[in-house]
């Protein structure tokens, strides 16, 4: 299995999410935002966390014009696996693969803890090793993570059974408890925990573990 971490200007999780992907079995390959196509034969994408850019004007939005970037929605438009956490998230959603938007944290202030989580569904390529409604503890680290979204949107996502993930105690003032969504094709993720980060005993918890897991079990029967 194959994966590719894009890494632009400001990125500060490529190496957890590569090490999140090999762990799990994956030959990884950072791919740089500059680029203009991708290693031959790409099982998944994984956008990681950081400060693209610096977070200038919108985070995520200046990322989301990169050369690489037109690549990747290419490569989900076809049905390609897509990831993103925290930043990747952000990313995804001005790229315009999956809805809503990040803004400011509701409490104004930056938040880094451990998060409760509840799996909404198990019925995606990257939760199935996962019990639904199991609750999950991985780490959060943003200052620009309230997912906001209308009550139609929210709703849909609900009703469409595409909440990924919810927070237990909401850290920043999501719509709807939402931590992580899924496109229209399940096949897409975005999420602003940080799973990569909890993948490892060393680093305090093995929760993370599952999201990679899943994608694995998906990919092997492809």
């Amino acid at each position: 299995m194959k994966a590719a971490v894009i890494v632009f200007p400001g990125s500060n999780c490529d190496r957890d999410l590569a090490e999140g992907f090999r762990q799990a079995g994956f030959e990884v390959s950072m791919v740089w935002h500059k680029d203009t196509s991708l290693p031959q034969g790409m099982d998944v994408i994984g956008i990681p966390g950081g400060f693209s850019f610096g977070d200038y004007l919108r985070c995520g939005a200046i990322a989301a014009q990169s050369p690489i970037c037109r690549v990747v929605v290419e490569y989900a438009n076809k049905g390609g696996h897509v990831l993103g956490f925290c930043n990747g998230f952000q990313v995804l959603c001005e790229t315009g693969l999956l809805p809503g938007v990040l803004m400011r944290n509701a409490a104004l202030k930056f938040v880094c803890r451990e998060q409760v989580l509840r799996v909404d569904t198990a019925d995606s390529p990257f939760t199935n090793a996962y019990a639904k409604d199991a609750q999950i503890t991985v780490p959060i680290a943003h200052h620009d993570g309230n997912f906001s979204a209308d009550a139609e949107l929210a709703a849909r996502l609900r009703g469409e059974d595409r909440v990924a993930f919810s927070y237990v105690g909401n850290p920043n003032g999501s719509t709807d408890d939402i931590a992580g969504i899924l496109s229209e094709n399940r096949r897409v993720l975005g999420m602003m925990p940080h799973p990569e980060r909890a993948c490892d005993p060393v680093h305090g918890g093995t929760d993370g573990q599952g999201l990679f897991k899943s994608l694995t079990q998906v990919l092997a029967l492809a």
